[in-house]
């Protein structure tokens, strides 16, 4: 049975209530929780709608996650539909609601009620920024091949579902367990795991033959967070910002399993990539310069970390064909260095590794140079394939072809270079994909379809900008290549603006953004502990950017003002205070780590210098 499309929410002061709403009226499976202590229990008897109930429609429950007064329902309150896989609907939240199980904050003190806003802004920041996406019969966590390997799974699409795109899993922990503790108390029909990432699927047509194409990319729940406060790998292996990234098309067939322009049975098609962080422990420290400090640990568990990620990508993925694409050159060269000894170290057959220099290969619009990635590794892509399957009109699924391998591609941030690279790795399968099946003949490429063409483009520079935000709080640059194909002066202004947004975001927002992420996905409120939200340091170390406001408006103030702008007195006292301004810039600079907005819920691997210390050494925390 699928997971519930639409629930009546029953609000009182006692109990939620969440009915289905089923076409056909003798089927109740209603779930009701006591608001005072959070019990649920399911196919308890609905009670007549009282005066003091409120009753909405919600589309799915996102899950329930505890703060200060005890804990929270969230749930999707509207939605957009963005397509069809199939015969599979898939959707995007557009709206959701927080309720409070708790009746009233009388319980908290004062200092607690504050404290508590601080905590449902976290949320509701996380819950506004994120692009989620959902099915309720389709399990858009896994790939087509993942999911055509469980088609005999008869478990609920929750159970099978791939954990680390299972983005509110943590919060979806409530019905979990209590749907594990008794069979006839399986909440299954209610726990529906959402994506958070990239979705869109598109309809297409080239020589007259209609296919689907859709592009999606799952960001994985481990290491999850900002660019300059997520960065390496952990002990188990995981690494920051990994997306994987699925391209599917879909078309008609004929009997000869050649697309065709007469709906019947479907071919289905897809391929998939990687991106991930350098798989070793390294961070680039905030110092409000624009391009922070590298360091690189020396931890000696570096190694096993190392491996521990490509075994994990090998079981998922097959053999890795591994592109590097950072500078050899400047302040990125020891990450590459870093990199290819480890690779030397794990010597594996089935980790094929390339540096590849994009900005030196590519330098001066030189961007037809990418297609250098795809000579070298042309041999292992062509083995690589892509998964291929036929659906008979009955249903009935045929597989034909599976993908062996995958592409893993890195820059630093996995973002702006990566997602070029991406966009050639998957055009050029793309038109293998299309000339297997019929849509193009055998010497065509879909470049020379303009309307196609275009629409491909656009999908991956949007794919570019919602992985890019999720990530570094701007769209990707270098998207004017990906749509147009160009590098432009236009798209390089963007690139700029772009840039310094990031550099303020970074700097000044992110480590609030960080702590919405780590509240969401793993840090759990305790009401008796310290309060964490907190600005530690020290009073002179917050006022010092005052004092810079106060100077200037004082040298303001000494130019307007007096009669005589230009008087001994008006002098000396501009200059007092531009010696005062001056030293207190310096001195904030020197010490710019503690300007840094910093994440305060979960610490991060490594200490920081202390204030006054310039160049100090910033230490690997131990356990």
């Amino acid at each position: 049975m699928a997971i519930h499309s639409a629930i009546r929410l029953y609000t009182s002061a006692d109990t939620f209530t969440l009915e289905p709403v089923h076409s056909d009226a003798s089927t109740t499976e209603n779930v009701v929780i006591q608001r005072s202590t959070g019990d649920i229990r399911l196919h308890s008897p609905a009670s007549k709608v009282s005066s003091d109930e409120e009753v909405m429609t919600i589309y799915g429950v996102i899950g329930f996650i505890r703060l200060l007064a005890g804990e929270y329902m969230a749930v999707i309150t509207d939605r957009t539909k963005i397509g069809r896989i199939g015969e599979d609907d898939i959707f995007k939240m557009k709206d959701y609601k927080v309720l409070p199980l708790s009746r009233n904050n009388l319980a908290l003190t004062e200092a607690q009620v504050s404290e508590e806003a601080s905590y449902l802004s976290l949320l509701h920041s996380h819950l506004q920024s994120g692009l989620f996406h959902f099915s309720y019969t389709y399990d858009l966590t896994h790939t087509l091949q993942r999911q055509a390997d469980l088609k005999n799974n008869t478990q609920s699409i929750w159970e099978r579902a791939d954990e680390r795109f299972f983005w509110n899993n943590r919060l979806q922990s409530k019905f979990i367990e209590h749907s594990d503790k008794s069979k006839d108390q399986d909440l299954s029909n209610f726990i529906l795991p959402i994506v958070n990432g990239f979705a869109e699927i598109q309809t297409a047509e080239i020589n007259k033959k209609p296919f689907t194409f859709a592009l999606f990319s799952r960001r994985s729940r481990h290491r999850a967070g900002t660019r300059y406060f997520s960065r390496g790998v952990d002990i188990n292996g995981n690494v920051s910002n990994f997306n994987e990234t699925e391209q599917i098309v879909i078309a008609d067939a004929g009997d000869d399993g050649v697309a065709s322009a007469l709906p019947g049975a479907k071919i289905v098609l897809s391929h998939v990539q990687t991106r991930g962080s350098i798989p070793i422990y390294w961070t680039q420290i905030n110092n409000i310069k624009y391009t922070p400090k590298l360091q690189i640990f020396d931890n000696p568990e570096t190694g096993n970390s190392f491996r521990k990620h490509f075994e994990t990508q090998k079981n998922f993925y097959g053999p890795q064909l591994v592109i590097n694409l950072i500078n050899k050159k400047g302040y990125e060269g020891p990450m590459g260095v870093a990199f290819a000894k480890q690779i030397e170290i794990l010597n594996d057959p089935e980790v094929k590794y390339l540096h590849f220099d994009f900005h030196h290969e590519c330098s001066k619009m030189k961007w037809h140079r990418v297609s250098l990635i795809l000579d070298h590794f042309h041999e292992e892509l062509v083995s690589q394939g892509y998964f291929k399957a036929q659906i008979s009109k009955e249903g009935v699924e045929q597989v034909s072809q599976k993908q062996t391998s995958v592409v893993r591609t890195n820059c630093m941030d996995c973002l702006d270079r990566t997602n070029v690279v991406q966009s050639v790795v998957s055009r050029w399968v793309l038109n293998r994909q299309l000339r297997e099946i019929g849509v193009l003949g055998s010497d065509e490429k879909f470049e020379n379809f303009e309307q196609f063409e275009s629409l491909f483009r656009n999908v991956w520079a949007d794919n570019a900008d919602v992985v890019s935000c999720a990530y570094s709080g701007t769209g990707a640059l270098k998207t004017d290549f990906t749509r147009t194909g160009n590098r432009t002066k236009a798209g390089a202004l963007q690139d700029l603006q772009n840039s310094i947004v990031r550099y303020v975001k970074n700097n000044f927002l992110d480590g609030t953004r960080q702590d919405a992420y780590d509240l969401f996905l793993k840090y759990d409120v305790n009401p008796s502990g310290s309060y964490p939200l907190v600005d530690t340091r020290p009073l002179q170390i917050k006022a010092l950017p005052l004092v810079i406001v106060v100077g200037f408006v004082m040298i303001l103030a000494s130019i307007f003002v007096p009669e005589d702008s230009m008087s001994t007195a008006v002098i000396l006292f501009s200059s007092f205070w531009l010696a005062i301004i001056t030293y207190v810039f310096k001195f904030i600079v020197a010490n710019g780590v503690h300007y840094v907005n910093w994440p305060k819920l979960v610490p991060l691997g490594y200490t920081l210098p202390p204030v006054g210390v310039q160049g100090g050494k910033i230490g690997l925390k131990t356990e």
